[in-house]
């Protein structure tokens, strides 16, 4: 059956897109119009998919940005947090995807260039304490390193929620999805001015009540706080060992901001 609008719910379930769109969507995918295929398929469903989700519990949101996603409105879909690196990695993300200079590239940067920036905006130090955070004294390169792993890691799993694309083994495509990182300061004057200034705190914050980023996928749902923050996961290591759970504040010394990661 080829794509179109469609005369009823029916019609639009056995289109040959929608099984692997319904599970995209219940795993916390985001789906654009990178998304060829699917993403023309849910504009033509979309009148008859809003109501179908609901019943389910959630509900089928088409963000003016240009894509996709599926939102909780209840528990009967499973719940689980995005981790704390996951949160500070998307809205640094989300910096860049607002820097004119990124969209000049196509939308491209470097997973360095991501560990980069996130060093030059929290301060090298900073950003070891919030990912790192370990109570004993290890070796500095270690300690680089495992928080290297954090951000690549967390660029893999925000790839598979359909926030940016993994083109190589270094090369990643910023996705308009991003753009859900930066709910919490869409109001003020300069957002990625505000967004900014919350990286540097090393602050996961969403966004209050129903506005909450919160993400379906097959192992749950992000959750947060009564003061909008994320809450954290039951990740181990992911997590932090000195901080509470889902609040950052761990600034960065003016002293130690020139710190760079070495190669």
């Amino acid at each position: 059956m080829s794509s179109g609008h469609f005369a009823d719910l029916g019609e639009a379930v056995l289109h040959e897109h929608f099984p692997e769109v319904d599970v995209a969507l219940r795993r916390g995918r985001h789906i654009d119009q990178h998304d060829v295929g699917w993403y023309e398929f849910l504009v033509d469903a979309n009148g008859f998919l809003e109501p179908f989700y609901k019943r389910f519990g959630a509900e089928l949101v088409h963000v003016a940005d240009g894509y996709f996603y599926l939102l909780p409105t209840t528990d009967r879909l499973g719940k689980r947090h995005l981790s704390v690196p996951e949160m500070l990695v998307g809205q640094a993300l989300a910096l860049m995807y607002l820097d004119p200079l990124t969209v000049q590239k196509g939308g491209n940067v470097t997973r360095e260039e991501v560990l980069s920036h996130l060093a030059s905006v929290m301060g090298t130090d900073a950003l070891m304490r919030v990912l790192h955070g370990k109570k004993r004294r290890v070796d500095e390169r270690v300690a680089q390193e495992a928080v290297r792993h954090k951000v690549y890691d967390a660029i893999r799993r925000l790839a598979g929620l359909g926030f940016v694309e993994i083109l190589t083994a270094e090369q990643v495509r910023l996705r308009p999805a991003l753009l859900r990182f930066a709910d919490p300061v869409r109001g003020a004057d300069s957002p990625a001015e505000a967004l900014a200034k919350l990286v540097a705190k090393g602050e996961a914050v969403l966004g209050d009540g129903a506005d909450a980023l919160e993400l379906e996928d097959a192992e749950g749902a992000l959750g947060t706080d009564e003061t909008g923050r994320a809450q954290r996961s039951d990740e181990g290591d992911d997590e932090l060992a000195d901080s509470d759970a889902g609040e950052l504040s761990n600034e960065a010394d003016p002293e130690e901001d020139d710190n760079e990661f070495e190669e």
